[in-house]
């Protein structure tokens, strides 16, 4: 059978999505890796497919390049509610979220952020504001879950950093049962910081929208920035807000690509 799919990416954070409300498509770890392999595949950082939801506008599944199913995608949010137009309610296994497109950019509501070192989750108590672990230079990050695990840590310059290698040791610590994403923040002005991200099953990205949540809300926790907080990713900026207690507001753009098709029997399940 020949499916449709659109590409988009957000800032540079890409997506294939397919939209399988009407027509059911299968989708497992196997053709989501081979769909998103850049060389023999179509290529994407997340793959995502939409279905119907009984307690949302849309229900959609995020698959990262690896083929892991993942929680939460915040530019894949931003991607689908500009492709839905309007205002969306949609549904994660992080939760759910709401989504507002303009003809500026998509508005994501990603929700509440949890602190608790068993919401994040990590393998044992500790103070997750200021983390009393380590890895060679980088030291006492802070955690958070904004619909997927994050830990963060606050640098002199985020850009000399060895994330590349650093990254995939701390992803896949014994620390994180449900491994993590790892963000590298430089605080440039009163609200204004600058993120780099290696990405949970993705590895380094152009841009990851719940990891400038993450930077943005624990900058904020530490009292490093004050809101609306702008967060600088390598593929262009994203505005932050959120106050205690509340739910963490994401706005920035979203652009389409291409459309296509591909043959369900060239990846098989």
């Amino acid at each position: 059978m020949s499916v449709a799919f659109r590409k988009m990416h957000g800032l540079g954070n890409d997506f294939i999505v397919i939209d399988a409300r009407d027509v059911p498509v299968a989708m497992s770890h196997a053709r989501a890796a081979a769909l998103a392999e850049r060389r023999t595949g179509i290529g994407c950082d997340q793959l995502i497919v939409l279905e119907p939801s009984q307690a949302a506008d849309v229900r959609m599944r995020i698959f990262n390049a690896d083929g892991s199913e993942v929680e939460a995608c915040g530019n894949a949010t931003r991607a689908v509610g500009m492709l839905l137009g309007g205002e969306q309610r949609i549904e994660t296994l992080g939760g759910m979220l709401a989504s507002s497109a303009t003809g500026s950019g998509v508005s994501v509501d990603m929700g509440p952020a949890r602190f608790g070192w068993d919401e994040i989750p990590l393998a044992y108590a500790m103070d997750t504001l200021a983390m009393p672990v380590g890895w060679e230079d980088l030291e006492t990050p802070a955690a958070v879950n904004v619909g997927n695990p994050h830990v963060v840590f606050f640098v002199p310059d985020a850009d000399t950093i060895d994330l590349a290698r650093l990254g995939p040791v701390i992803e896949t610590d014994p620390l994180f049962p449900e491994k993590v994403n790892v963000g590298v923040a430089s605080v440039l002005g009163p609200s204004h910081i600058k993120l780099r991200v290696w990405e949970r099953g993705v590895g380094l990205t152009r841009a990851c929208g719940t990891g400038a949540c993450a930077a943005a809300v624990l900058a904020l926790r530490r009292r490093l920035v004050t809101g609306p907080v702008q967060v600088d990713l390598p593929g262009g900026p994203l505005e932050i807000a959120w106050a205690e207690g509340g739910t963490i507001l994401m706005t920035g753009p979203a652009s389409f690509s291409f459309a296509g098709t591909f043959d369900e029997d060239d990846f098989p399940l």
